[in-house]
């Protein structure tokens, strides 16, 4: 036992060689005997209850070199997972951190789309309320139509009872239809143009929806990824969720997701510029129409005017003709009078001068002669009945001028009547009723 604790003593321990290495003899015995090798007696015939002392030290050389060997394992997987979980520790940090900032990105994405499409909304919402506008002054305008549509109609039917000769289809007339057409031709544009407004504003509000619910959903994307952006590893309410990690089937690309606000905004840009375009166009449509109404109107009071001028000027004649008229008729009772008086006054010569005659026709025998005085009274008597009858035949023709002076006058007075009457038509009923006449801001919408 001496020797064996002095060759023990000699031995280095496994403590104190460096890793990896043992004893040349240690190594051989370890390498050429396993734990249950025996030697000498033991394997004669019979065991014995004690191990032999090469079996001893075979055995503790053999727990030596398993310890090492587990120790040295222990120690490189030791450093190895330390290592690995350095390294998968920095790998996760970046990967968070560059998912982070992944996730700001986006986060900065989504509110610049946000903030397209909410100002696109916004100017939706202002450019439907001031065609709404547009819309309302179109219906005012038509509205208003009605009153000079009624005027017009009105002053046809007036002058159609007009009595003859005056019953003429003149330029006051002509003005009128012209005016009716006129306004029908406005009410019918007016009418196509509220439906393409009402049309407009259907698209605009449709294109409004489907912004806002664009951009509600990326604001409920935004907050979602505000959330998950805030999330840290010290987060309460994170938790594992094993099957999130894969793509859902029906997710769009960025490249999609883009696009589908780009175009959004883009039918939205559009049918808001379609917008401005329709009111610029209701605008020019207002006044156009405003302006040739009153341009219209003025023309047909222009012609009433003119019309009215004219029938008061031939009345005027008419009226200084009938007083001639009936000067000439007082002129020529005054005339038939005295021709009636002249006639009567050739009948007492003629009487005396045929008594003359007729008296000397009672001469005697020789006495009967044809004298100069004879001569004389013949003559007398034919000049008389000559004065006579051309006093007759003058006083016919006074009688007839009178009666045809009677008929001027009375033809005269109902001229002069029709005139009054196409007068009070024109100026009293069509014109004053004109003075009704919508204003130009009316016909415009304003008001």
């Amino acid at each position: 036992m001496a020797q064996t604790d002095v060759l023990l003593t000699k031995e280095p321990t496994p403590q104190t060689m460096p890793a990896c290495q043992l004893p040349r003899k240690l190594y051989d015995v370890a390498r050429n005997t396993g734990a249950h090798t025996s030697s000498g007696l033991a394997t004669a015939g019979f065991r014995t209850a004690k191990y032999l002392v090469d079996e001893w030290f075979q055995n503790c050389y053999a727990r030596y070199h398993q310890a090492f060997t587990d120790r040295d394992q222990s120690e490189r997987q030791r450093h190895e997972s330390q290592q690995l979980a350095a390294e998968t520790e920095a790998l996760a940090q970046r990967t968070q951190k560059d998912s982070t900032r992944k996730v700001g990105e986006r986060l900065q994405d989504m509110h610049y789309w946000k903030s397209e499409l909410q100002l696109q909304v916004g100017e939706l919402v202002a450019e439907t309320d001031l065609l709404l506008a547009q819309k309302q002054r179109l219906e005012r305008a038509l509205d208003a139509t009605a009153v000079p549509f009624s005027i017009a109609t009105d002053n046809l039917q007036c002058r159609e009872r007009r009595q003859h000769p005056d019953l003429v289809r003149d330029c006051v007339e002509m003005e009128l239809l012209k005016e009716a057409e006129l306004i029908r031709n406005i009410q019918e544009l007016l009418k196509r143009t509220i439906m393409q407004a009402v049309n407009q504003i259907r698209l605009n509000r449709e294109h409004k929806e489907t912004c806002e619910m664009d951009w509600s959903d990326k604001v409920e994307a935004y907050n979602i990824d505000d959330t998950c952006c805030r999330y840290h590893n010290q987060s309460t309410e994170v938790q594992l969720y094993p099957h999130s990690a894969t793509f859902e089937e029906s997710a769009s690309t960025p490249e999609t997701w883009a696009k589908f606000t780009q175009d959004n905004l883009y039918r939205a840009e559009r049918e808001r510029l379609a917008s401005v375009n329709l009111r610029e166009l209701i605008n020019c449509i207002l006044q156009d129409t405003a302006e040739d109404l009153r341009l219209q109107c003025d023309a047909v009071n222009l012609a009433f005017g003119r019309c009215c001028e004219e029938l008061e000027d031939a009345r005027h004649k008419l009226e200084q003709h009938l007083r001639k008229t009936l000067q000439e008729i007082t002129d020529q009772e005054h005339n038939v009078a005295e021709l009636k008086q002249a006639i009567r006054d050739k009948e007492a010569p003629l009487k005396v001068s045929q008594t003359r005659l007729y008296q000397r026709s009672q001469r005697p025998n020789v006495e009967l002669c044809r004298d100069s005085a004879q001569f004389r009274l013949v003559s007398e008597v034919e000049e008389l009945n000559l004065s006579l009858a051309t006093l007759r035949e003058k006083l016919l023709e006074a009688e007839q001028s009178l009666r045809n002076l009677e008929d001027t006058r009375m033809s005269l007075e109902k001229d002069i009547a029709i005139k009054t009457n196409s007068l009070f038509i024109d100026r009293q009923k069509c014109m004053t009723h004109r003075a009704r006449y919508p204003t130009v801001l009316q016909l415009a919408g304003y008001q």
